[in-house]
C-alpha cells in the first residue's frame, strides 16, 4: 500500500443552525434571539489556539464569509520556525495542496460551462480506447474514470513532468468506468490540461484570466516558483521525533497544479469563498458562469456509502459533497502534503456561510479541526466532542500506512543467502511506465550497488537482504520507508511501483 494523498470528507454529519429560532408562542420575544455564527465567531480565536498549542503547528490563517461579507480574517504564529519574528497575518502565501482541487473546477466551470462538462475531452488517452473517446471532465474530476487510486502520483516523486505522466497514464489498468470511485491527481489534472489546450493557453493562464485576476485574488497562483517568490510566504514545516516543527523540505507540485499545485492566501480564498456562495458572482460582476459553477456542486459517484446513524458521502466536481439531517448541502475539502501543508475549505450555500483553514505543517489535524469546531460551534454552541484525535488518526492512516509490505527489510533473516557478484545485478533495465533504471556499482569494489531512477535520476542506495533480493529506502510524497527490490532472470521489480502490475524492468539488451 502506498500512501493515499487525498482531501478527507471529514463531514462527521455535522448540521448548521438555519439561523435564530422564531418564538414558540404568539408573544413577540422582547429582544432578538443571538446569532450563533456571531457568537461561535467570538470562540474562534482561542479555538484555533488551542487547537496549535496540542498540535504545536507553526503558522495558521482563518477566513470566514457570511452573507457575502468577510467576518473573520486572521493569522496566527509564524512563516517559519527558523525566524519567528516573521509572522503570519491574511497575506501570507500557503501551499493548498488539494484545496486546489475546488479552485480548479472553478476555473473549468468558467471555461466551459454548465454543458461542457459531460462533453467528450480531446486529448486524454487512457487504457482502454472506448472510455478514452467517451471520458468526460466531470468524469475525471469526480474520480469515476477507473483510474487506480492515485495513479501517475509516484512518477511525480521519480521527477517526471506533467507531460510525461499524463501521457502514461494509458498503461495504468482501468476499474470499470463511471461505476467506481478512486481519488487521482493527475486524472483531474488530465482533464484541466485537456479543458486548457482546447482554449489555446497553458493551464496557470487560463486560471489567472478566468478566476485569478477578475476576482482580485492578486496573491494566488498555479505556478510555484510564484510561491517560492513570494515575500511573505509560509514555509511548510514537518514534525521532527523530538515534536519540534522543521521546514526540512520544499514541495514542487507543478506537475500536478489542478489538483494540488495552488499557493494563495486567506484574504484571496475569501474572495473566491464569496464568488462560490454568490453564484460566480464577486462586487456585481459575473466572474464564473453560474450554471457551471452550480454543477460542480452536484453529487456525481459515491465516495462512503451509508451506515448506521450517518448520510452517504459523494464527491462532485473538485468537491466533498453532502447533505445533513436537516436537508441542507455541505460542500468541503481538504488538501495535505505529508512534506509540510494542510488546508480545508467548508462551506452550506443555503447559509451563505464558509470557512477557509490555511495552515504551514505536514497534517495532523489542525485545519480540519477549526473548521470542524466551527460549525459544531454555529449549531450547538460549542464543539460536540474532541475532534483531534479523530482526524489525526485519519490522516496518520492514511498518510503513514504501515508499508507496502509485511517484510521488514531493515532486518535480513539470520540465514541470509549471500548476494552474487555485483555484475549480475548491474545494468540498464527497460519499463514502459516507469522508463530506465540501472544499476550500478561503487567504485573500488565494497561500495555496494545503487540503483537510479527517474529522469535526473534519483539515486538509491541497494541494502542486501537475502539471495537476489535488495531494499532501498523510499523518498517523496509518496514515501513508504523500505521497499524490495526483487531480481529474476533479467527482471528487476520494485515493490513499492508494483502496485497496479507495473513495477518489473526488463534488463536492455
Amino acid at each position: 500500500m502506498r500512501h493515499r494523498r487525498r482531501g478527507l470528507a471529514l463531514a462527521t454529519g455535522l448540521t448548521l443552525a438555519a439561523g435564530a429560532v422564531a418564538a414558540a408562542t404568539a408573544a413577540p420575544s422582547p429582544t432578538p434571539p443571538p446569532d450563533p455564527v456571531r457568537s461561535a465567531l467570538g470562540k474562534l480565536d482561542s479555538q484555533v489556539e488551542e487547537v496549535m498549542r496540542r498540535t504545536g503547528v507553526p503558522g495558521v490563517a482563518v477566513g470566514v464569509v457570511q452573507n457575502d461579507k468577510v467576518v473573520y480574517l486572521k493569522g496566527y504564529g509564524v512563516r517559519s520556525t527558523e525566524d519567528p519574528a516573521k509572522k503570519i497575518d491574511p497575506d501570507t502565501v500557503f501551499q493548498l495542496a488539494s484545496v486546489s482541487k475546488p479552485l480548479a473546477s472553478t476555473v473549468v466551470a468558467g471555461a466551459i460551462g454548465a454543458d461542457g462538462w459531460d462533453k467528450p475531452l480531446t486529448g486524454v488517452t487512457l487504457k482502454d480506447p472506448w472510455v478514452s473517446e467517451h471520458v468526460t471532465a466531470a468524469d475525471l474530476f469526480s474520480h469515476r474514470s477507473g483510474l487506480p487510486d492515485h495513479a501517475g502520483d509516484l512518477l511525480e516523486d521519480l521527477g517526471y513532468d506533467r507531460s510525461y505522466i499524463l501521457s502514461h497514464l494509458r498503461y495504468e489498468p482501468l476499474a470499470p468506468f463511471r461505476a467506481s470511485y478512486a481519488y487521482t491527481n493527475f486524472g483531474l489534472t488530465d482533464a484541466a490540461e485537456a479543458v486548457a489546450q482546447s482554449k489555446g493557453v497553458p493551464w496557470e493562464k487560463l486560471s489567472d484570466d478566468l478566476l485569478y485576476k477578475p476576482a482580485g485574488m492578486n496573491h494566488t497562483s498555479s505556478r510555484y516558483e510564484d510561491y517560492v517568490n513570494a515575500p511573505d510566504r509560509a514555509l511548510t514545516h514537518v514534525k521532527d521525533p523530538d515534536g519540534t516543527w522543521t521546514p526540512r523540505y520544499q514541495r514542487d507540485p507543478d506537475a500536478q497544479s489542478p489538483a494540488g499545485g495552488v499557493s494563495s492566501t486567506a484574504r484571496d480564498m475569501t474572495r473566491w469563498l464569496r464568488l462560490q456562495l454568490g453564484d460566480g458572482k464577486l462586487d456585481g460582476k459575473q466572474v464564473i458562469d453560474a450554471d457551471g459553477l452550480a454543477a460542480t456542486h452536484v453529487p456525481q459517484i459515491v465516495t462512503h456509502p451509508p451506515a448506521a446513524n450517518t448520510m452517504p458521502g459523494f464527491y462532485g466536481l473538485g468537491w466533498n459533497v453532502r447533505n445533513d439531517d436537516k436537508g441542507r448541502l455541505h460542500l468541503s475539502h481538504s488538501g495535505a502534503f505529508a512534506l509540510g501543508a494542510n488546508t480545508n475549505v467548508t462551506m452550506v450555500p443555503d447559509e451563505h456561510l464558509g470557512i477557509v483553514v490555511l495552515t504551514n505543517g505536514a497534517p495532523v489535524g489542525q485545519a480540519d479541526v477549526v473548521a470542524l469546531n466551527f460549525f459544531d460551534t454555529v449549531e450547538h454552541g460549542k464543539p460536540t466532542r474532541d475532534w483531534l484525535p479523530v482526524v489525526a488518526k485519519a490522516y496518520e492512516e492514511q498518510l503513514n500506512p504501515t508499508g507496502n509490505s509485511k517484510t521488514d527489510y531493515a532486518h535480513p533473516p539470520s540465514d541470509a543467502r549471500p548476494a552474487r557478484a555485483d555484475s549480475a545485478y548491474t545494468g540498464t533495465y527497460d519499463n514502459p511506465y516507469y522508463g530506465r533504471l540501472t544499476v550500478t556499482a561503487e567504485p573500488g569494489g565494497g561500495g555496494g550497488l545503487v540503483l537510479h531512477l527517474g529522469p535526473k535520476p534519483l539515486a538509491f542506495p541497494l541494502t542486501h537482504y537475502d539471495g537476489d533480493t535488495f531494499s532501498f529506502e523510499t523518498v517523496g510524497e509518496n514515501a513508504v520507508g523500505r521497499t524490495g527490490v526483487f531480481f529474476k532472470d533479467g527482471t528487476v521489480r520494485v515493490e513499492y511501483l508494483d502496485a497496479n502490475g507495473l513495477g518489473t524492468f526488463q534488463r536492455a539488451h
